[in-house]
């Protein structure tokens, strides 16, 4: 962000804080990282803070911590010992084994943390005890601040059903449903007929997508009900739930909000967060194409007025559903730092973390709502290691064995808390990024949030780029045609990666040839010498066979130094570049357009794994010769998997609902496989007997693990 874009605002705080030149000069500096963090050496906070959470976000509180002068403490599980938040940290404590209820949601050792290292401070972070009223009210008995609201606010606000009616008493909003605990499943049945399906059942206590079903009949109900509590049960220790109207092709657009404790409270615009996949933020950004300033401005006003209804103060967000009319029902609202913060922060100019600790430490708030700009846009694509082709994202497992964010771009920026080696694992959320673009208008910040997933390489897990690119390259998602309904819309069939045209498919393969010529003449050089000295003149004309999703093409290369023409089915291709193969990223023109290709394998075989255009290819390239000399390999004959149940991603067995000697039909549940805190259900593919059971409840499996086998 250009520094120039936030300094109005930066003045007028600079003024009511009386900062010095230098201060100001460093305001600006910081501005131009996406947020400033004006600091004031008059104005003491903290000399110590324990953030009690892991990765990305611990690493983004730790910035603006150092920022202010401010000691860090990281707390972290036996696995996470070498995690890059506690490399960051000033302090580290180990705060038990692996599984999050006995490290990161122990609360006992997380306090001993706090007494051990003297942190004056804790910053929750998001998840885990962020929005836990004990944790907060365990701080305050021992005179530590809890950077967040105060445990009325967190108890009223983390409840769905109290939520909802301090909502209708401030005049906010809501959606129509069922104000109470639903306790069984024919109650359930029962409410969700007299609202009218569809319905939403979602935990009380529940967040982050975890917990939520959408139910169109009884049988679904019914269904809903038993995992939505299961899955509250485990990721919050809160079974509760309650049934309201599902409101059909919405908008997710959320009210970020600050208060402080002197009665003064600010809505900092909105976030359209509207592309999901199991109600679970995938894409989002700041402002909202679909609102107006009238909408705007009294959405903000509804936010704002229930904040103050419960004495709020800190950073917050206020949920709303917002239909095609723009009428928007109040939601819920999260008494935490949210994922998607860092577009606001974009925006506004103003360090969320920052504000989050001043108020904490009782400062009033330097800015007024006039001080509140838009300036620009920013877009947020949440990078997970996920496989994007199963559900839009089941998790990933592995080591990251090459890591590079695309920082060398302007206007980028990438919250992450990983690095080249680390490890992605089971027991915690898969994401690896949160990557940002900004620019002055929402087609500079789509045009740069394409080039940085471009640049962006991740090697060793499965990623979900290839979703990514296509979400913000959609002509509905350019146009603004969005909802929470995007996904299933555009791809009713499951994400298939980028289909290419014929254009594209030409390019591809002049790209996959052009780099199969650049390897060749590379292995006939050393030192940048022919290897064989008899050889009269550089080769510069090839006649190749290139395979690629099942067809075979003749193509014709033409090479002038790193030029390369590329005859394909008539056409010709012009490809540019220098094709460094020992770069991961191999910028290129082809016919005068610039990108960024990268290779993630090459074999003998002359198979290429590209990615192009965000989605991987196989390709194979071969000489006239080979070609035809492949005709007379054997082909490996695919395994019959109709009768076999694999697991599609790592995670725990929850339950096993069949024996050998069992009849299934087609459809039928055989077993439960929890993920990263959410529960999927298993199920045949087609009628028959139970042969083999190789899992059982309590187990963890690995992506691709045989848990039943049926005759």
């Amino acid at each position: 962000m250009a520094a120039y874009m936030i300094a109005p605002t930066l003045q007028r705080v600079l003024c009511a804080s009386k900062l010095s030149s230098i201060q100001y000069r460093r305001c600006v500096l910081v501005g131009r990282a996406h947020y400033s963090t004006v600091c004031n050496a008059n104005e003491k906070t903290f000399d110590k803070i324990l953030i009690a959470n892991r990765g990305e976000i611990a690493c983004r509180v730790m910035k603006t911590c150092k920022k202010m002068g401010i000691r860090t403490v990281a707390v972290h599980s036996d696995v996470d010992a070498s995690a890059v938040h506690v490399k960051m940290a000033d302090e580290a404590v180990c705060v038990g084994p692996a599984p999050t209820n006995k490290s990161y949601l122990n609360m006992d050792a997380i306090m001993d943390a706090v007494r051990t290292t003297g942190a004056q401070a804790v910053h929750p972070g998001y998840g885990f005890l962020s929005e836990n009223k004990e944790f907060a009210k365990r701080l305050a008995a021992e005179n530590v601040t809890f950077i967040g609201p105060d445990t009325h606010a967190i108890q009223a606000m983390g409840d769905k059903i109290e939520s909802k009616l301090i909502a209708k008493a401030a005049k906010v909003s809501t959606i129509p449903g069922f104000d109470g605990v639903v306790k069984t499943v024919e109650e359930a049945v029962k409410i969700a007929g007299e609202i009218g399906y569809p319905v939403m059942i979602k935990a009380s206590a529940g967040g982050g997508g975890k917990g939520m079903r959408i139910s169109w009949n009884d049988e679904e109900t019914r269904e809903g009900f038993r995992f939505s509590s299961q899955e509250a049960a485990s990721s919050f220790g809160d079974d509760r739930l309650l049934i309201e109207k599902y409101i059909d092709n919405p908008r997710h657009i959320e009210i970020q909000v600050l208060a402080d404790k002197h009665g003064n409270a600010l809505w900092l615009n909105e976030r359209e967060c509207s592309i999901q996949r199991r109600n679970q933020k995938v894409v989002e950004e700041a402002p909202s194409m679909f609102l107006d300033a009238e909408t705007r401005r009294a959405m903000g006003e509804q936010a704002v007025s229930l904040a103050k209804a419960v004495q709020y103060s800190s950073a917050g967000t206020v949920e709303f559903l917002v239909d095609s009319t723009k009428n928007f029902y109040f939601l819920e609202m999260n008494t935490r730092l949210q994922v998607e913060h860092p577009i606001t922060e974009c925006i506004t100019g103003l360090d969320l973390v920052q504000q989050m600790i001043r108020v904490a430490k009782g400062y009033p708030l330097l800015h007024k709502q006039e001080d509140i700009p838009i300036n620009g846009w920013a877009i947020e694509s949440r990078v997970y290691a996920e496989d994007p082709y199963k559900s839009f994202g089941l998790p990933s497992i592995g080591r990251l064995s090459r890591y590079q964010e695309p920082l060398n771009l302007s206007n980028v920026r990438v919250d992450s808390g990983i690095q080249e080696g680390s490890d992605i694992s089971i027991y915690y959320d898969p994401m690896i990024s949160k990557l940002v673009t900004y620019g002055a208008t929402r087609g500079e910040a789509l045009s740069r949030m394409q080039d940085a997933l471009d640049n962006y390489v991740i090697r060793g897990v499965t990623h979900n780029i290839p979703l990514l690119r296509e979400i913000i390259t959609h002509p509905r998602f350019i146009s603004g045609d969005i909802s929470t309904n995007f996904l299933p819309e555009v791809y009713p069939d499951g994400f298939k990666g980028h289909q290419l045209t014929a254009e594209g498919r030409r390019e591809l393969l002049a790209a996959a040839s052009s780099l199969y010529v650049a390897a060749q003449i590379r292995a006939q050089k050393f030192l940048g010498n022919l290897r064989v000295s008899t050889t009269p003149q550089e080769r510069c004309q090839w006649e190749l066979c290139v395979e690629v999703g099942g067809e075979t093409h003749t193509v014709a290369v033409s090479r002038s130094g790193t030029n390369y023409s590329v005859e394909v089915g008539g056409e010709k291709v012009e490809v540019g570049g220098e094709w460094n193969l020992a770069s991961p990223l191999l910028p290129v023109t082809i016919n005068g357009t610039t990108r960024v290709l990268q290779c993630l394998s090459r074999n003998a075989s002359g198979e290429i794994t590209l990615q192009f255009m965000g989605t991987l290819f196989k390709v194979r390239v071969l000489s006239k010769l080979a070609a035809a000399l492949s005709s007379y390999m054997p082909e490996k004959v695919p395994e019959d998997t109709s009768s076999l149940l694999r697991s599609p991603m790592p995670g725990s067995v929850v339950a096993v609902s069949v024996k050998p000697g069992d009849t299934v039909a087609e459809g039928q549940e055989i077993c439960v496989i929890e993920a990263m805190k959410m529960q999927n259900s298993m199920t045949a593919a087609r009628t028959a007997k139970v042969k083999s059971v190789h899992c059982k409840p309590g187990e963890t499996v690995g992506e691709g693990d045989l848990l039943v086998e049926l005759e």
